[in-house]
């Protein structure tokens, strides 16, 4: 696999470690030059990569709908956010965002693990 891979994870999320892993097998590394890991809750995603992802996704798989960030706003508050309001949310706190959250220097947006999903958006 030869893309280029920003990927947004948290160290302590197990799922983000699995991905790691599973993008170091691939040949992703940030030594070779081809993976730039950034910390979520520390540097969340900008609009423009959320909104990339919310073209692609859709709305509702970028939630991370089991975190506190999003138990503490609540779904009702979610779901009457109109889609900027709720673009912005998310870009504020890196824990609203479902992890890993990736994109490739194509603009393919990716969330969540999902090995097969990964393989077929990075070749």
């Amino acid at each position: 696999m030869s893309q280029r891979l920003r990927i947004y994870s948290y160290p302590q999320c197990g799922t983000c470690r699995n991905a790691l892993q599973w993008l170091a097998q691939q040949g992703f590394s940030v030594a070779e030059g081809n993976l730039d890991v950034v910390n979520i809750t520390e540097q969340p995603p900008g609009l423009e990569e959320l909104s990339t992802a919310f073209e692609q996704l859709g709305r509702k798989r970028l939630f991370n709908t089991s975190g506190q960030s999003y138990r503490a706003l609540g779904s009702a508050t979610v779901a009457a956010m109109d889609d900027q309001a709720a673009l912005a949310a998310l870009a504020a706190d890196g824990k609203l965002i479902k992890r890993p959250f990736a994109i490739t220097a194509g603009g393919t947006a990716l969330v969540g693990f999902k090995p097969e999903e990964w393989e077929s958006a990075l070749r």
